[in-house]
Parts: structure tokens; C-alpha cells; sequence
């Protein structure tokens, strides 16, 4: 099992014992972000590996979205670093200062990165398979063709090939969701951002997209999710980061932070979202049901 530290004032941080050395695909470091005279991130720091599920937990208002956002370069951060495969998002080096990057280069960045967000955001007068071919063809200059037969595909990954044809408003919440996953997946990202993408949905749809984005994480996607989720994140994430007051404060695997969590505010969290044994049996180590 891997050690398993708690840092006062920061993460506990994972280290499997002679583990190689690897470049991760996501680095945040001492990131710090205010909103007016509010401190909404407070030195963050944060590895996302190649194929690894990270699910990023926490109270409202603790950071967790503007951390996400931050990372897909949707909001300006103040101080610290985000990398995306090894190239600083969002500033560039000028004269010896930091000077914010052109939109230009923020794209050229940011090319690999997909999000999914709690609202659909569909094109409301595209069939489901018109929205998945928009960005294909103005963005990758893709053909209507290549544009279509690619989009085809993205929609049977999700499973709604059989809905192609069909527009937003006769589309479900959950169908909705899962035709922005294909939306996102076209463009061929190599990470994945998912921002709390069931909390606007009925729980009877919720189900459907937490599935397609477990075939994600079966199929080796890098995947970055803010989540209330807390069955989805004990059983897909590699990772699970609880974020308290802008500042991780506790990091690990599922087993260490929903079953062995000893910091006193992690604990006062997951007692008010479930009861730990319906996830984990005290000296059992098998995923739940």
C-alpha cells in the first residue's frame, strides 16, 4: 500500500516505494487564486499521471471548481504554475517577467485538454450529432464527412448513436450530458476535465453518465473530476483529493481517504454525505458493490 502522510497545513502526499520517475501530464504548483478580497485557492499543489482518475472532493465553496477551471485555463490564477504535458498554461516568460500568453498560445496549450461541465451547453438548433461535428470541422477543419464519421463513433461510445438525429429539447438530462462527453471526446483530448457533470441531473439520470465515464477510466483516459459523487469516486479514482478552504488537505487512494481518514475536518465531510461502511468494511480492501 502506498505511504500515506497527512501534511499540516497541506496535502498528504502518495509515494509508492521505487516507483519510476515519470513527467505527470497535469502540475500545479503553489497555486493561488483571489477573488476580490476572497482567497479562493491557497498554494495548491497537484500531479495528474497519464491514465490516472483523480477525483477532487470538498464542501461548496472550497475551491474545487475554480482549481478546475484554473487548470483549463477558464480563469486567470494569481501565483504558482499549472503544466499541461510539461508546458506552462496560461503565461508565458517576456523580459524577464510573467506576462499573461495570447489567447493563441493559452489554445495551442490547452489543444489535448477536454471539460464537461454541469451545465450541457448543447447548440439548441443542432441535432445531437450537429453539435459533436461543430468544433470538428471549425476547429480541426475536418470535411462533413470526416466530421460526421467521427462524430458517429464519439456518439456510440456513449451510447446514443441510435439518437443521432435527435435535437437538445428531445433529449433527456443525462443524454444531454453524455452527447457533450461525445462533444469533448471528438476532439481526441488527452485529458479529461469533468466538472461536477451529474449535479444537474435527476438521480434516475445520473447512472447513465456516471457509466460512460467509467468505460473512460476502463479505457485508460487521464480524468480530472470535481464530484459530489462519493460511490463514483471509492470506485473508479486512482486518486481522491479533499479540498478544504482552498487548500488540499488531504490526498490519497480511495481506501485511505474513505476508510482510513483520520483528519478531523475529512471526517466531519464524509459523515455528512454517507455512512462510511456502505462503501468500506473495516479490514476489507474489495471495492464496494
Amino acid at each position: 500500500m502506498n505511504a500515506f502522510t497527512e501534511i499540516p497545513g497541506g496535502a498528504a502526499a502518495t509515494a509508492p516505494a521505487g516507483a519510476p520517475t515519470r513527467q505527470p501530464l497535469i502540475e500545479v504548483r503553489q497555486l493561488g487564486k483571489r477573488f476580490g478580497d476572497i482567497e479562493v485557492l491557497r498554494g495548491v499543489d497537484l500531479d495528474v499521471n497519464k491514465s490516472e482518475v483523480v477525483c477532487i472532493i470538498g464542501p461548496s465553496g472550497s475551491g474545487k471548481s475554480t482549481l478546475l477551471r484554473c487548470i483549463a485555463a477558464l480563469e486567470t490564477y494569481d501565483r504558482g504554475d499549472v503544466l499541461v504535458e510539461g508546458e506552462l498554461l496560461g503565461y508565458t516568460e517576456r523580459n524577464g517577467r510573467r506576462v499573461r500568453a495570447s489567447q493563441g498560445e493559452i489554445n495551442r496549450v490547452r489543444r489535448n485538454v477536454g471539460m464537461v461541465f454541469q451545465q450541457f451547453n448543447l447548440w439548441p438548433h443542432m441535432s445531437a450529432l450537429g453539435n459533436v461535428m461543430e468544433a470538428l470541422q471549425r476547429v480541426r477543419g475536418m470535411s462533413a464527412d470526416e466530421a460526421r464519421q467521427r462524430g458517429m463513433k464519439m456518439l456510440e461510445t456513449v451510447g446514443l448513436a441510435h439518437r443521432a438525429d435527435a435535437y437538445p429539447a428531445k433529449l433527456s438530462g443525462g443524454q444531454q450530458q453524455r452527447v457533450a462527453i461525445a462533444r469533448a471526446l471528438a476532439m481526441e483530448p488527452h485529458i479529461m476535465l469533468f466538472d461536477e457533470p451529474t449535479s444537474a441531473l435527476d438521480p434516475e439520470l445520473v447512472g447513465e453518465v456516471l457509466q460512460v465515464m467509467k468505460q473512460l477510466a476502463r479505457d485508460g483516459m487521464t480524468m480530472v473530476v470535481v464530484t459530489h459523487e462519493m460511490g463514483f469516486a471509492a470506485q473508479v479514482a486512482d486518486k481522491v483529493v479533499f479540498i478544504d478552504q482552498g487548500r488540499i488537505a488531504v490526498q490519497g487512494s480511495p481506501q485511505q481517504v474513505f476508510h482510513d481518514a483520520s483528519q478531523p475536518r475529512l471526517r466531519q465531510f464524509l459523515q455528512n454525505y454517507f455512512d462510511r461502511n456502505a462503501f468500506w468494511t473495516r479490514n476489507n480492501d474489495t471495492e464496494p458493490a
